[in-house]
Parts: C-alpha cells; structure tokens; sequence
C-alpha cells in the first residue's frame, strides 16, 4: 500500500509538471485570442490562496464552479461555446492537458450579490468544486445599490465557502463605453470603478484570488466595440475571447 501512495503521489507530480507554456497571446491555441487583446498574468492576484486547487490538480482533477450573471451566463456572444466560461475550460484544459478539468457555468443574468449568495450553497453542494470563480458587483451598481450592501452580501457569500473548504476567484465588474448612449449606464464607471477597488480589498483580506476586469478592460480600446457589444453592456465575442485569455494566463500561472 505504501508503494502504491508513493506512485500515486509521483504521478500528480508529474501531472502537475507536465503542462504547456505559461499562456500568452502566442502560446493560447484552444481558442482564438484578437490580436489586440493585452495578454497578461501580471493583473491576477493570487493572495495566497488557491492551495486547495493546486493539490486537486496535481492528483488529476480539477472541479471548478463560476457564479455571477450575465457575463458569467455568457450572454451576448455569438455562441454558447463562445462565452467566458467555455473559453476557460478550453484554455485551462490545454495548459493542463494531464489533468480532467472542469468548470461549471453558473452564470444567472440579471442577478445581483445577494442573488448569487442566496443560491451559492445549493450550487456548491450540486457542483462539489475545488475551486469557485465569483463575478461580482455589476448589477448592484446598475440598480443603484450601495457599496456597504454589497460588502454585506459577499460576507454571506464567504461564510458559505470558507464552510465548504473551497478556493475562491472574485471577478470585478466590466467597464462600459464612456460613450454610451444609455442614460442608464452614462456616468457609471466611476461607481464600478469602486466596486473594483472593495472587491480587490476584500480578496486581499479573505486570501481569496482576484482576477481584475474593470481596468484591464482600459487596454481594449483596438478590440471590436472596446471588447463590447451594441447594448453596451455585455462583452461580444472578442471581449470574452480577452477576458478568458488573460484568466487563463493568470490562473494558469497561479495553479504552478
């Protein structure tokens, strides 16, 4: 029994070593990445955490969970296969090819924090994940929501995952058009622009990742429509094939 701990311990190192290159706009061949898409691992925070995840990745198997709304759900591409979270899987599944890995899209549109906690224990005992993407603060602002609620739906949100033992990936609100016509929207980067910073604390603080969305989006100015769509508020098809790529750089390098 010993020997055969020891091989099975030998094989997840292995696993874990035999992966592609760190993935930059070169080395990303799952998808296609718009040559205008800033490539980078350098904006992913891993705050120390992430353990959880390295150790089911190096014995084989990596579960993971993505909740939020739209832009989760995947809303506004072209195709379903098209969105963020398909695009994560693909990616990730290629920089870990020795690996089964698996992410779960459950993505809601329309939902706000308190939406996302009030469901998150039911997702999390279906899924069983290693490791749980959170997307985060939009809708809140959009309805005019204040950031002490926000703060307030997230620590129930993490009472019911540092509970489950699983890692954690928060993901900041997307920035909209400066230019946008929707009088709904105009003026509100400033208030997501918040959001962005608490969210960046707040993982910090709790030692849960941060992967940022709100200022590398600054960068998107050569994508197709800034990397959104018409409506101006979900990304097209060339804003989520950047937003996955630089979420698989980044993750990609924290799982080493």
């Amino acid at each position: 029994m010993r020997a055969a701990g020891t091989l099975a311990s030998l094989l997840g190192v292995l696993a874990m070593g035999a992966c592609a290159p760190i993935p930059g706009p070169s080395h990303i061949q799952a998808f296609d990445v718009p040559a205008a898409c800033p490539v980078s691992a350098s904006s992913f925070e891993a705050n120390d955490g992430l353990e959880h995840s390295r150790t089911a990745l190096r014995a084989g198997s990596l579960t993971i969970l993505a909740v939020g709304s739209s832009s989760i759900e995947g809303v506004g591409a072209s195709r379903p296969e098209l969105g963020y979270v398909p695009l994560v899987e693909t990616g990730l599944r290629e920089a870990f090819p020795a690996a089964r890995i698996t992410v779960i899209n459950r993505g809601i549109g329309g939902e706000t924090t308190a939406d996302t906690v009030n469901r998150l224990q039911t997702e999390i005992d279906a899924a069983r994940p290693d490791l749980v993407i959170w997307q985060l603060g939009t809708n809140d602002m959009l309805r005019d929501l204040t950031l002490a609620r926000v703060v307030s739906d997230f620590e129930r949100g993490r009472d019911i995952l540092d509970a489950a033992g699983v890692d954690v990936v928060l993901i900041d609100p997307q920035r909209l058009p400066e230019d946008t016509d929707n009088d709904g929207f105009r003026g509100r980067n400033s208030l997501l622009a918040g959001v962005s910073g608490t969210i960046a604390w707040l993982g910090a603080r709790e030692g849960y990742a941060v992967d940022p969305r709100f200022d590398p989006m600054s960068g998107w100015s050569d994508l197709e429509g800034g990397g959104v769509g018409p409506d101006d508020l979900h990304l097209n098809d060339a804003g989520y094939a950047c937003w996955a790529a630089n979420t698989v750089a980044g993750l990609g390098e924290a799982l080493r």
